[in-house]
């Protein structure tokens, strides 16, 4: 297996390529890296909102969607049975999934219709590998993507943060896969704990550069980025900011991101009357600009996978101050080293931490060259050929003999 006609396709089946999320980006990261070594590759949206995707692609990667939701997309039928059907998908539509836990955190994106088309598209794979992002496209992948394909499931969260239904779905369903990949090497004990017998596996997610600008330590700025989610904690980082004003007036907090939160840490911002002080600053396609501005960074996530913009930040030589949570932080950082790790939902000690770093210029720069250094693990160079070997391997064992150890049908 040395030559490139040899490579099998690999497809990665996401929830919804044309997002912003994490997981989506660091996806199609791997799938540029891939496709710049000579893999054939395409990447499958499970469902479609937007006409554009977000994050930069190969042009050799395909994209193909299961079911485009946009409206300029749907042309309704005519006729008597087209009619019917155009009832029948209305139906679908509007009933709840069956094949999907409720605490799955993307539960609301499936419906009938859509686990439907689904199923009937993972039935037609019969060739190459499969690798499902989260969750809810792993249980459905497990049951019926049963015609051939290397089945490989990512999880890009820790086990812990699912929820029970989930949690029993995964202990379930993951068996059946080739091999279950996962972030951190909590996570791999974890895993390999509850599913003995699977082939479970690390790789963590690669950050899109190490050639970055590093930061000069000199702004009065700190930078925290994410989706405005529960899960991100910007509720708990803004109070904590707020007990940092009296003493370092000159310091600004600029918070990246867009979500369904935007109101009401808006509001929290107004109750502290940090007005001058902390930024909601909204999407951005500059973000390595933005970083390379600041200071610090802050993570106060409430749980993580693998945080992918913290090491983003520390290719910039940003330390970074977090909150201890499950998972991520502490499988990077090491505190006093790169950065400062706190209690989980502390923001009294989260507050502390930062005051640290503002008041220290040569503390930060001393924290940011080992960032650098820690990032440089996570580099593509270091991640995307442990993804190659790990596909080679499983489609040169499903060749000779049908079925790779691990897989049950």
């Amino acid at each position: 297996m040395t030559g490139r006609q040899s490579l099998p396709r690999v497809r990665y089946l996401l929830l919804h390529a044309y997002g912003r999320g994490g997981t989506i980006r660091t996806v199609m990261n791997q799938a540029n890296s891939l496709a710049a070594a000579g893999w054939q590759v395409e990447l499958v949206s499970a469902v479609r909102r937007r006409d554009d995707l977000q994050f930069p692609l190969d042009p050799r990667v395909r994209v193909s969607t299961v079911v485009d939701l946009r409206e300029e997309a749907h042309t309704p039928a005519t006729g008597l049975v087209g009619r019917w059907r155009e009832w029948h998908r209305g139906r679908l539509l509007d009933r709840p999934a069956r094949h999907i836990p409720a605490g799955e955190f993307g539960y609301r994106y499936f419906n009938q219709y859509v686990e439907r088309r689904l199923i009937a598209y993972l039935r037609t794979l019969t060739d190459g590998v499969l690798v499902t992002t989260r969750p809810a496209l792993n249980f459905l992948a497990a049951g019926h993507a049963t015609g051939g394909v290397v089945r490989v499931a990512q999880e890009h969260m820790n086990h812990g943060t699912h929820r029970r239904d989930v949690q029993r779905r995964i202990r379930e369903t993951y068996p059946h896969f080739d091999t279950v990949a996962v972030l951190t090497e909590r996570d791999r004990e974890e895993y390999a704990r509850l599913l003995p017998g699977t082939r479970v596996v690390r790789i963590p997610n690669a950050v899109h550069s190490l050639d970055q600008v590093p930061s000069r330590h000199q702004s009065k700025i700190a930078v925290a980025a994410g989706r405005l989610f529960p899960q991100k904690g910007f509720d708990l980082l803004i109070p904590a900011w707020a007990k940092l004003v009296e003493t370092h007036p000159d310091w600004q907090l600029r918070i990246y991101g867009s979500g369904e939160k935007k109101t009401e840490l808006r509001a929290l911002v107004e109750e502290h009357h940090l007005y001058n002080h902390v930024f909601l600053m909204g999407h951005t396609d500059r973000l390595d600009d933005e970083l390379a501005k600041a200071s610090f960074y802050v993570l106060s996530s409430r749980f993580e996978g693998l945080p992918m913009v913290m090491i983003e930040a520390m290719s910039h030589s940003l330390p970074v101050v977090s909150f201890d949570c499950p998972t991520g932080p502490a499988d990077v950082l090491t505190h006093g080293v790169d950065g400062l790790l706190v209690p989980p939902e502390d923001p009294d000690a989260l507050a502390d931490a930062m005051s640290r770093l503002m008041a220290d210029r040569r503390l930060r720069a001393d924290m940011g060259v080992a960032a650098v250094l820690t990032a440089s693990s996570y580099g593509p160079d270091a991640v995307h050929p442990r993804w190659e070997a790990l596909f080679r391997e499983l489609h040169a064992q499903r060749r000779p003999g049908g079925a790779v150890k691990g897989q049950r049908a």
